[in-house]
């Protein structure tokens, strides 16, 4: 009975640590962290998913000697877990400033929607971004590249080490890679208002009557649709590559 006691215990505390690094990166994981899954849902998901992921963790059954080892341990998965989900949010908040930036260009600034993805004030084609791109995560099945991905975080962060200062530097560069990749992704709303402000600036100088104002919102918008709706599939594919790229390395180059 000792025994069996002592390999239930060994069982229990492995299962905990696997849970608190793969639940803490699925809190903020796209895709299964978004705020319109319930909190239990989520708690649930991370439950089972820590369950079926750990025979194939490299987490042996342990008897920690006591509470304090097993809180920093605890503390050391909980933080890796927290760095895995965050980064991978703010990889997506690309698709966020891409979105404002269109709206901006085109005249939906203004045109708020419900808030997804943990982002306040979201207008309506940041949200539809948003909103595609994570549907296009479970249609493509990059969910099983997530799945994947943190299983491949025991290689590249061992359960017993903590690489602060490398997730520091990497948390930083993915907040600048999402920069980058949102104003690349935008970049043809931006040649599309540069090239008719300049038009509507030349036709006010030749008909100085001319109400510049009325004829240039509807124009804006409507080419701003048109090029929504033939540049979003280069844009989610752009992100979609850089985000499965970093799910593969955990590395922002």
């Amino acid at each position: 009975m000792g025994e069996l006691g002592a390999f239930l215990d060994g069982q229990l505390f492995g299962y905990l640590i696997v849970f608190a690094r793969l639940g803490s990166a699925l809190m903020f994981m796209p895709g299964f962290g978004e705020m319109q899954v319930p909190t239990r849902t989520r708690l649930a998901i991370a439950l089972v998913f820590s369950l079926a992921l750990y025979p194939a963790t490299p987490v042996a059954p342990i008897q920690p000697d006591n509470l304090v080892t097993f809180a920093i341990l605890l503390g050391l998965e909980v933080t890796t877990g927290l760095w895995i989900g965050l980064t991978a949010r703010v990889l997506l908040s690309a698709l966020q400033f891409a979105g404002h930036q269109a709206g901006q260009v085109s005249g939906l600034a203004n045109a708020f929607a419900p808030s997804l993805g943990s982002f306040e004030g979201s207008t309506m084609v940041a949200s539809f971004l948003l909103l595609s791109g994570v549907t296009l995560i479970f249609v493509t099945n990059t969910h099983h590249v997530i799945i994947r991905a943190l299983l491949y975080s025991y290689e590249v962060f061992p359960p017993d080490t903590l690489l602060l200062g490398d997730m520091a530097r990497q948390i930083v560069k993915a907040a600048s890679a999402s920069l980058y990749i949102g104003a690349a992704i935008a970049a043809p709303f931006f040649v599309m208002g540069i090239i008719l402000n300049l038009g509507m600036g030349l036709a006010n100088r030749m008909m100085p009557a001319l109400p510049v104002f009325f004829v240039a919102a509807p124009t804006l918008i409507a080419a701003g649709l048109l090029i929504l709706a033939v540049a979003t599939p280069s844009m989610l594919h752009v992100f979609l590559g850089q985000f499965t790229g970093w799910l593969g390395s955990f590395v922002i180059p």
